[in-house]
């Protein structure tokens, strides 16, 4: 009996979305073949990987699975490494390679891996930095009554934490005070998404409690992200940061909001916040950033901001 071979896959130079879309199907069309029992993708020449190229290797480790393959993924180059590894996605996918993690991280560094330009411009991150200093500040002085009001409602933790995901979807922790019933991650069931696609957003959910309902109004709840964009894992400018879940639900081209870093406010906010009802407006309104973004671009979207959160019809739910 003639051993089942592997299906060799070359990935493209430049690992972007139309790359990334056709990889999908190749590897798609291989898991139809009855004699094929392992896909291998080859990064034997791929110089460059953006977050697309990331939503590809997900979406094509989902279909392996379904379909009872190994995939396994040789020849990385160091960027290619490095932008698995700062993802933890090394540690879920079988790599072939002849240098160490270790000394990928020596080699390339995620500085060097260039999306998109906001994501190391040092304006950027200075601008940042200062907002951040003053967010923090803020917080420090509503944060007493906040917690107080917090726990004579129903007595739970005054901070709500969540895994998120960053640029190029590398995990974080974000953290918010504490608007919703401490079970209401169990509970996600019992509310109805009204939002189209891979997003959920719902302007009646019961799990809201009623000093959550103020902060959400308010957008109290969000001062605690300060923290998270100091430490560089959020900008006050960006994208919305999704959760875990939802990025499993992504259409490759929809990872290219993640080619940014994840922001504290944004086109979305700005525009429509809660009215807007479509996942792909949203990816739309995060790409419109991308290709409009500046210093000035930035300033001029926190400004907006403020003016949102003071008129009392914008608000967040």
């Amino acid at each position: 009996m003639q051993t089942p071979l592997p299906s060799v896959l070359s990935v493209a130079p430049i690992f972007s979305v139309p790359q990334a879309v056709e990889l999908k199907q190749a590897v798609e069309n291989a898991c139809h073949q009855p004699e094929i029992r392992q896909v291998v993708l080859d990064f034997g020449q791929t110089t460059f990987m953006d977050s697309s190229g990331v939503g590809a290797l997900i979406s094509c480790r989902k279909m392996t699975e379904a379909h009872g393959l190994e995939l396994v993924l040789r020849g990385l180059s160091p960027q290619v490494r490095m932008v698995l590894t700062m993802t933890e996605l090394d540690q879920v996918f079988q790599i072939e390679e002849s240098f160490t993690a270790d000394e990928a991280r020596d080699l390339v560094q995620p500085s060097e891996i260039v999306t998109h330009p906001s994501v190391h411009s040092r304006a950027k991150r200075g601008l940042d930095i200062i907002g951040a200093l003053v967010g923090l500040g803020i917080t420090g002085l509503v944060c007493v009554p906040v917690a107080i009001a917090i726990k004579f409602e129903d007595g739970g933790p005054i901070f709500f934490s969540q895994t998120r995901c960053s640029w190029m979807g590398r995990p974080f922790r974000i953290w918010k005070f504490r608007s919703m019933v401490t079970d209401a991650e169990a509970r996600k069931t019992e509310v109805k998404n009204q939002i189209e696609g891979a997003f959920f957003k719902n302007d009646r959910d019961h799990r809201i409690t009623r000093i959550g309902q103020f902060l959400r109004r308010t957008s109290l709840d969000e001062l605690p992200q300060f923290w998270n964009v100091l430490r560089g894992e959020m900008s006050l400018v960006g994208t919305r940061p999704p959760t875990l879940d939802e990025i499993e639900h992504y259409e490759i081209p929809q990872w290219r909001r993640l080619d940014i870093k994840p922001g504290m406010t944004g086109e979305w906010q700005v525009n429509g916040r809660s009215q807007v009802k479509n996942f792909e407006d949203v990816v739309q309104l995060d790409l419109k950033y991308q290709r409009d973004w500046s210093l000035w671009y930035d300033i001029r979207l926190i400004i907006r901001t403020i003016a949102v959160v003071f008129n009392k019809n914008s608000g967040a739910y």
